[in-house]
């Protein structure tokens, strides 16, 4: 054992750290998207190959090498989009993706003064704010938009007369990335009747990413706020202001995913 770490060079080292931060980034690209349910599946086509070598069973390990053998173009079109985001993404840094606490907590504040004023106005809306999963597939869907977040536009989003009103606003950092946006709808017995489409959407999102979706009612003028698959219903000014802080401006740990848990117990 020692005869081996004595053999190992610091340039080893190096190389192991650059190629471990390279299939790092490789997995936060992919995170969230359609790829990465591929990868899954890619996965177990080797853990299929080994055991059908391993139990001799001829015609399937043929079937698996020769998949095997056209595995590079397979890749290439089946993770075309995703290659071409990572390829786009490459020179970005994070710090200049990143924005102050300022910023974040003007943005926040912007988000829940349009859900009280679309509330008071009994004006249906559903605001999804993205956190670590990407949520990249259902921006895709929507209308495209690269705005700074301001409760102006985001109640000439809402407003009836807007073509797309009926849809989800897909928020990331400060910026209104996308609208219109169609979110997956939550089905089941577990869900209340009573619950509309956008409530169930927002509940249906939640469940699948880390994402937060704040809902208003055109029925009632009620302001819901969707973690995690669970929803917290009604919330007032003050109570949306706490949870969006308490998410959004506490460090990204293990602790404030317990914390975040905690908001809806406690309540």
């Amino acid at each position: 054992m020692l005869d081996l770490l004595r053999q190992i060079r610091w340039l080893d080292i190096i190389d192991i750290v650059i190629v471990s931060i390279i299939l790092y980034k490789i997995f936060l690209i992919i995170k969230g998207t359609r790829a990465a349910r591929m990868l899954v599946g890619i996965g177990v086509l080797l853990i299929a190959s080994f055991f059908s070598r391993y139990l001799q069973l001829y015609t399937i390990d043929w079937l698996i090498q020769s998949f095997w053998a056209q595995v590079v173009i397979v890749i290439i079109v089946l993770f075309q989009p995703e290659i071409r985001r990572a390829l786009a993404q490459m020179g970005e840094s994070s710090f200049l993706q990143s924005f102050t606490s300022a910023e974040e907590l003007k943005s926040l504040e912007e988000i829940v003064r349009t859900a009280i004023a679309l509330a008071n106005r009994k004006i249906g809306a559903l605001i999804v704010i993205e956190r670590d999963v990407s949520l990249r597939d259902y921006v895709e869907i929507g209308t495209p938009l690269d705005a700074k977040v301001t409760k102006e536009l985001l109640l000439s989003i809402f407003h009836p007369t807007s073509p797309i009103h009926d849809g989800a606003v897909v928020i990331k950092g400060n910026r209104v990335i996308a609208a219109g946006c169609f979110l997956p709808i939550k089905l089941g017995t577990d869900v209340s009747k009573a619950l509309g489409t956008r409530h169930r959407a927002g509940v249906g999102l939640t469940e699948e990413t880390d994402a937060i979706a704040i809902v208003v009612s055109e029925e009632t003028g009620t302001v819901s706020v969707a973690i995690s698959g669970k929803l917290e219903s009604p919330v007032d000014m003050g109570t949306l202001r706490d949870i969006l802080t308490n998410l959004f401006t506490q460090s990204k740990s293990v602790k404030d995913i317990k914390s975040r848990q905690k908001l809806f117990k406690g309540r």
